[in-house]
């Protein structure tokens, strides 16, 4: 990694020290680093100046006031989204609580401070130290201070949170605080990525939580109010039903560069409901001010009539250059039933993706063809000779097509047909010693059975075809939408044979690939490796893209992870979409430059109320 460019901002932190604490400050620092950057990135290259004013995609029109009303589905049980246990709602994490540097989302990797004014990355790159501003304070007054960071860590580390965290923050070894304003994250071993990381973190008020448990059992203090930095309060609670967050008056940030024309409602609420075609209808009759679309269908037909016709409601298509990842139909491999990579293969040569994207997503969808589909990382043609160099010691443990077969899903675009697919499919299966028997796939007494569970009822008429094509292969296959809530926890129990997943991936992967794919995180309850993978090529494979050192050696990595994943056949791979599909009610106003990289969620902390 290139240097990280250096200024100082603000004043020094010494003004907080006794001269005794000052000495002793002095000594712990004297192979600090002199100076500290006011950001951060991978390739030491920044798009905005120390003192900059504000992000180019947020707007100096936008006003403050109004208010915005959202949605989401299912409920929720708890106010701790940091928690495995329990559903939290949405936003909480968004603009309840912050971290100590904030991404560029017109960069592919930068970050700049936040909660930290200054980040400084020692020489050798095994630790990096954080100043923090000395106006950053929490909702209850109360100042952020170093000993909230160190409780942060420790406590997101530690068994009472979700294992993401143990697992992103791994490489994390401890901290160390140097002044009441200034601490050190110390590494375990060099990683190009772990400073931004570290900056990630969110942070916990330490006295909030010495007075109220961090994990409480059920309904003891799951609800309680946290404290936090961030630019709202949580004004009102209806479990379940609705949350409401109000802009905190005395936010500390409100003139902060990474800020300025950001978070600009005075209140924000988040309506629940039960069924997603039931929320397209209250959207329309104006219960709720936006929706983020993820089906063609409800983009192409049902968000149509007069408000939309009277301009009342508009519909746009915002374009992003996101790293599309992979969604798919994830097998849980911890299934005997799908223990074989070939019997996988054979399942998804079922799925006719060029009929479904015509007959209900009216062509808008590409289908993916790579773990980091939609970037440069996703792999290309045959492996290249920095791809051999990691897959070659492996040869004989890995399929034989990672090394003569580029990346591409089973079509039915001609010459191809779901035809020859399925007799392909078919001679698959008996060669793994299954046959039809009276219309029902059998192995021995073993009937080919297997259940698919969804969260929304709008993906039914997808698996209705696919279900009918496995029929023909002999499988009983069938679907169904459950609960929400229930939906959540057997995911984090890995409670079931199939579901729809999908596996997000930044512009530089990186510790979060461990909770995917990992064999340590495939026995760890919560983990986000759903499908099982169990595999210690790909485990090594993971730690070459988290500890890759150059941008090629990240390539490379990830595209050999890429063939390995996608010759372990362990998802269907689905589809995705270059743009975020916002419907929203038309006093909502947005900036004129979008961002590059960027979520929905985060895009809609730049729009304000025209009102």
């Amino acid at each position: 990694m290139g240097m990280v460019k250096i200024c100082r901002t603000g004043p020094p932190p010494w003004c907080w020290l006794s001269a005794a604490a000052l000495l002793c400050l002095l000594g712990l620092v004297a192979a600090l680093p002199s100076l500290a950057a006011h950001g951060v990135s991978l390739d030491g290259s920044l798009k905005y100046a120390p003192g900059f004013e504000r992000f180019d995609y947020t707007s100096p029109r936008a006003r403050q006031g109004g208010s915005l009303t959202l949605h989401d589905l299912g409920g929720f049980d708890k106010l701790n989204p940091f928690t495995l246990k329990g559903v939290p709602p949405l936003g909480l994490s968004l603009y309840v609580f912050e971290t100590l540097t904030v991404p560029s989302l017109d960069e592919p990797i930068a970050s700049y401070g936040l909660l930290a004014r200054d980040i400084s990355l020692a020489p050798d790159k095994r630790s990096v130290t954080f100043t923090l501003d000395e106006r950053a304070r929490f909702s209850d007054g109360s100042q952020v201070m170093a000993e909230d960071v160190l409780f942060s860590l420790n406590t997101l580390k530690g068994d009472g949170a979700h294992p993401f965290y143990q697992a992103y923050f791994h490489d994390i070894s401890d901290a160390q605080i140097l002044g009441p304003g200034v601490i050190r994250f110390n590494f375990a071993r060099v990683n190009r990525e772990l400073h931004l990381i570290a900056g990630q973190l969110p942070i916990l008020s330490k006295r909030f939580y010495q007075q109220h448990p961090f994990a409480p059992r059920q309904g003891q203090g799951a609800m309680a109010v946290p404290v936090g930095s961030g630019p709202y309060l949580v004004a009102e609670v209806k479990p379940g039903k609705s949350i409401q967050y109000r802009k905190n008056p005395n936010y500390w940030a409100v003139d902060h560069p990474t800020r300025r024309g950001m978070f600009n409602f005075s209140t924000i609420t988040v309506k629940y409901f039960k069924d997603q075609i039931v929320s397209v209808e209250a959207f329309k009759a104006g219960e709720y001010d936006l929706m983020y679309v993820n089906m063609a269908k409800q983009w192409e037909r049902d968000l149509r009539g007069p408000l939309f016709e009277r301009g009342l409601l508009k519909k746009t298509a915002f374009p992003h250059h996101n790293n599309a990842g992979m969604q798919g139909f994830v097998f849980n491999t911890r299934n005997p039933l799908f223990a074989d990579r070939q019997v996988r293969r054979a399942i998804g040569l079922a799925f006719d993706f060029e009929w479904t994207n015509q007959a209900l997503f009216y062509n808008q969808y590409t289908r993916t063809n790579s773990y980091f589909a939609n970037s440069e990382l996703a792999a290309r043609g045959l492996p290249s000779a920095g791809e051999l160099a990691l897959l070659e010691p492996f040869r004989e443990q890995l399929p034989a097509e990672v090394f003569t077969t580029a990346l591409a899903p089973a079509s039915t675009a001609a010459p191809g047909s779901l035809r020859a697919n399925l007799r392909q499919a078919r001679q698959i299966l008996r060669e793994q010693g299954w046959e039809v028997k009276d219309g029902v796939l059998r192995r021995g007494d073993q009937e080919f059975r297997f259940e698919i569970i969804l969260v929304s009822p709008s993906f039914e008429r997808v698996m209705a075809p696919f279900v009918n094509n496995l029929k023909k292969l002999g499988i009983e296959a069938s679907y169904r939408t459950i609960d929400p809530a229930l939906y959540a926890d057997r995911l984090k129990n890995f409670d079931f044979e199939m579901t729809v997943s999908v596996f997000a991936q930044s512009q530089s992967p990186g510790n979060e690939q461990r909770d995917y794919w990992t064999s340590q995180a495939a026995g760890r309850k919560g983990s986000r490796n759903l499908a099982g993978v169990g595999d210690p090529v790909v485990d090594l494979l993971v730690n070459k893209v988290i500890y890759a050192s150059s941008q090629a050696e990240l390539t490379a990595a990830c595209r050999a992870l890429d063939r390995v994943l996608w010759y372990g056949y362990y998802v269907v791979p689905n589809w995705y979409l270059a743009s975020q599909r916002l419907a929203y009610v038309s006093r909502l106003q947005y900036p004129s430059q979008l961002p590059l990289y960027y979520n929905y969620a985060q895009f809609l902390h730049t729009w304000w109320s025209g009102e």
